[in-house]
């Protein structure tokens, strides 16, 4: 009886050990997709995937001007929350985010001249930071992607 026991025991434990691992009844073909869940979950996974560094960028460089809100300091530097010129044109706002912008912004029917300066050196962080901005700071408006700013040009830095 002890035997059969152990047997049992054994049993069970080998078969809990390959269903949590993946193991079990599908092939490596069969495994089910997992669905993302969270804040993002709507969102490409390489889109998921820069979110945290998109936030750090906020949080670090855009904080300052446009607050933790994105609602900005009225009449000097525009909201990027619920922002329509940040929802018009995707691309031009990665493009002002590498190379800053002297041109004045009419934000939701306000003007603002506060010259942007830029604010990351990559593609990769601009998007990031924009996409952090377009789902967050009551936004939930899309995203942009590497691909769709392939064309936007880096200007030198002056010094």
């Amino acid at each position: 009886m002890r035997k059969i026991s152990l047997i049992l025991i054994s049993l069970f434990a080998i078969t809990l050990f390959m269903t949590s691992c993946g193991g079990g009844s599908q092939s490596a073909g069969e495994q089910t997709a997992v669905k993302a869940t969270g804040p993002y979950a709507d969102l490409p996974a390489d889109v998921q995937a820069m979110m945290p560094r998109g936030e750090e960028i906020f949080k670090t460089k855009c904080v300052v001007c446009h607050q933790a809100t994105g609602l900005g300091i009225e009449n000097v530097f525009p909201p990027l929350s619920k922002a329509d010129y940040l929802l018009a044109d995707k691309v031009r706002a990665v493009a002002q985010t590498l190379n800053g912008s002297k041109l004045d912004m009419t934000v939701n029917g306000k003007v603002y001249t506060q010259e942007m300066v830029p604010q990351v050196d990559t593609k990769e962080d601009a998007v990031a930071v924009i996409n952090y901005v377009l789902n967050n700071l009551g936004n939930k408006d899309g995203f942009v992607t590497l691909a769709e700013v392939q064309g936007v040009e880096i200007k030198p830095r002056k010094k």
